[in-house]
């Protein structure tokens, strides 16, 4: 073998690259100058701990918390905010002239109706995801915060996730150069959910988790329209829950192409990865979960690994709600707007009607979630 190929399959590039300093990005969510409304919580579920979590931490005034088991709104104010009120009937919230912002963490059937009430009443909205389950829904929400003034923004909370948002930032800021691949892999242990509401849900991989990955590469390729997407959906033999644990799709775009991989029956060594290929250099980021994550940046002038702080949970959380609020405070789209999450949403669906169909499907192509 020549010393040519030696050097290229024998050793390490990083080996022979240097240490530099990792460049300074703003990652962490955002921080309104003055602005600090009071918010009304709508379904207090489980995922609504780690909203309150962040809000309490980044002090934001939570004073109303509505659940159909009142129980839950009860322990949940218990828990984060003892002076908040609470109620089983939404409406109470919506008709408060003092809170301007309410967080609706509702699951998807039951919160169109909740949205468009809140919109309405003339209330900021920050929505759970995935955000509809039908695209032409989505746009009339839209249009219908537009129409009123208001922002609606979703809580697409990966977006906040200290590594994400980092590598958001660096494509962004044009250091890796043009983006010819992002290779998105998750391997985990899904089966908490035997014996909930989530058991029910038929592409749970691909949508329910999965929309935060899809949301993450329409975040790392801007505004570059995906053509195609072709996925695949399974049940593992060993797996004892209803949906499908594994899962995975290949995202084609013009001289670009993406694939997500999703093991949710990994019950030993997990990994979460993300390695994104551009002309100028290459970003990773790899750890055994979402939360802990390792980041190196490779380019001409050598690599890094840049210190993040906090993680996925709570931060991102504080996160979408931050911006939001920045958003009103400016009078801009938020970055988690509800519109710009719809070609996530389309992202998604087209890739559980291809999953249903071995076929290759077009984004927008398919407006209403399959199966669900």
């Amino acid at each position: 073998m020549s010393e040519k190929h030696k050097d290229g399959y024998g050793l390490s590039k990083r080996a022979k690259a240097r240490s530099v300093k990792a460049p300074v990005l703003p990652y962490q969510p955002p921080t309104p100058k003055t602005y600090n409304p009071n918010i009304g919580l709508i379904a207090c579920g489980g995922i609504t701990e780690q909203h309150l979590k962040a809000y309490r931490k980044a002090g934001y005034k939570v004073v109303a918390l509505c659940d159909v088991f009142k129980e839950r709104a009860e322990k949940r104010r218990s828990e984060f905010y003892p002076d908040a009120s609470v109620t089983t009937d939404y409406h109470s919230i919506l008709a408060r002239d003092d809170i301007e912002v309410v967080d609706i963490a509702a699951h998807p059937d039951e919160r169109v109706v909740l949205i468009q009430d809140a919109l309405e009443a003339g209330k900021h909205v920050l929505t759970q995801k995935p955000f509809v389950l039908d695209l032409d829904v989505g746009r009339h929400l839209t249009d219908l915060a537009d129409e009123k003034g208001l922002k609606l923004a979703v809580n697409q909370n990966g977006r906040w996730a200290p590594h994400f948002r980092y590598i958001t930032e660096a494509i962004r800021n044009g250091l890796i150069g043009d983006v010819a691949g992002v290779h998105l892999s998750v391997h985990w242990n899904h089966g908490w959910i035997e014996g909930s509401v989530f058991e029910e849900i038929k592409h749970l991989i691909l949508y329910d988790f999965g929309i935060h990955w899809f949301d993450a590469l329409c975040c790392f390729m801007g505004g570059q329209k995906a053509m195609r997407v072709f996925a695949s959906f399974t049940c593992s033999k060993a797996q004892t829950v209803k949906p499908a644990l594994l899962a995975q799709a290949l995202v084609e775009y013009e001289g670009a192409q993406a694939t997500l991989t999703f093991d949710g029956d990994t019950r030993f060594g997990p990994q979460d990865r993300t390695y994104v290929i551009g002309s100028k250099g290459t970003i990773e980021s790899i750890g055994p979960d979402l939360n802990e994550q390792t980041i190196t940046l490779t380019t001409a002038k050598g690599y890094c690994s840049p210190k993040l702080d906090g993680g996925w949970f709570p931060d991102g959380f504080h996160g979408t709600m931050a911006e939001l609020l920045c958003a009103i405070e400016e009078d801009r789209e938020p970055f988690n707007s509800a519109r710009n999450n719809l070609k996530s949403l389309a992202l998604c669906f087209a890739a559980a009607a291809s999953a249903e169909s071995h076929k290759a499907i077009v984004p927008g192509a398919i407006c209403q979630m399959p199966g669900e």
